[in-house]
């Protein structure tokens, strides 16, 4: 049977989590199943007494233009561009495309991890975005580096407190760095009429963990409700790419909350094809937010080039980029990063970090 379609534990695990959850989501993308199967498994593996892990041998092939520049969230400093954990996970948007999931997942072995995680570290990248599933390559890393790679790590929005409370407890036990609310997570949970109670608890829950509590979304209508209620957010996990790509969803057809429902009989619809439908209203609205922004699907899942999604991230406001990136891309993104971050000049949005 094509692996696009099959039903495997992890699945049935993440339906059950949704299920005792409460949640009642009308619809569970991928990453959201692989990431409710991670937390409702949940169970952190010793290490082996025989395991070994390579020394660093990547390092940039020539000298970057200079240092990475950094900002920092509370106490914790974080490289202005961090690398986003999808594609160690092989979750991929796609599009129509149905074998690249399984592409990535095939090349991105533990060995080859490690060294696209030591060559991020060599050229200034400290921080991964990290889903709960990838725990166990990234732990195992960090064991055998000092310093360790930090991390920036997703749990699903819960209703039970004491469910809520075992899911963050056991991040900060694998060694999170930062906790926020999963994206899909968080669109799911507010669309269906969740409120603000349960995201106000989460963030309640991770800051008596002394680690930055912060709210990932897609949907601008996240932040907003958040600012208007002055919940205690430390950061933001918010979406921002431009629309002038192929694939972009005509301005016409776009709808609130598209990117979470998919329609494959309309052409014309949101297909996995865009994550910020109003960039122009979320910069703007963005530079009203004295907070950290944390901007990611900057490249809409590789429709735009580094090179300009780089600059019109940090141009338009955002104070980090998380971005998926291969071994092979990391030394050029470095490098547009930095030469982006040096260009900006002066921003209508002030840095907060």
């Amino acid at each position: 049977m094509n692996d696009v379609r099959k039903t495997d534990r992890r699945c049935f695990l993440a339906h059950g989590l949704a299920g005792a959850a409460g949640l009642g989501l009308a619809y569970t993308s991928i990453e959201e199943e692989i990431l409710r199967a991670a937390v409702a498994e949940g169970k952190a593996q010793p290490a082996s007494q025989t395991e070994s892990v390579p020394p660093a041998t990547r390092r940039p092939s020539e000298p970057l233009p200079g240092p990475l520049p950094t900002g920092k969230i509370g106490n914790v400093t974080i490289s202005r561009l961090i690398i986003g954990g999808n594609l160690i996970g092989g979750w991929a948007h796609s599009r129509d495309l149905i074998y690249v999931s399984r592409l990535f997942r095939e090349y991105n072995t533990e060995p080859k991890v490690f060294e696209t995680l030591d060559l991020a570290m060599a050229c200034g990248i400290n921080t991964i975005q990290l889903d709960p599933a990838c725990w166990d390559v990234i732990a195992k890393y960090n064991r055998h580096r000092n310093p360790p790679i930090q991390t920036i790590v997703c749990v699903p929005v819960i209703q039970d407190r004491a469910e809520m409370k075992r899911v963050i407890e056991q991040q900060v036990e694998r060694g999170a760095t930062c906790i926020y609310s999963h994206g899909g997570s968080t669109d799911s949970h507010f669309m269906n009429g969740g409120g603000l109670d349960a995201l106000a608890q989460m963030l309640d829950l991770i800051h008596e963990t002394g680690r930055p509590a912060g709210i990932g979304c897609h949907s601008l209508e996240v932040v907003k409700a958040c600012e208007q209620a002055k919940l205690p957010v430390d950061f933001y996990m918010k979406t921002f790419h431009s629309d002038r790509y192929w694939s972009a969803t005509p301005k016409e057809r776009r709808q609130e909350f598209d990117w979470m429902r998919g329609n494959p009989s309309d052409h014309d619809a949101n297909n996995d094809n865009m994550w910020c439908n109003n960039p122009e209203e979320t910069a703007a609205f963005m530079k009203t937010v004295q907070k950290p922004w944390l901007a990611f699907k900057v490249l809409a899942a590789g429709a735009i080039h580094p090179q300009q999604g780089f600059a019109y991230a940090f141009r338009n406001g955002a104070d980090f980029i998380v971005v998926g990136m291969f071994d092979f891309q990391i030394e050029m993104d470095v490098r547009l990063a930095i030469e982006a971050l040096n260009k900006v000049g002066q921003r209508e949005r002030a840095w907060y970090a």
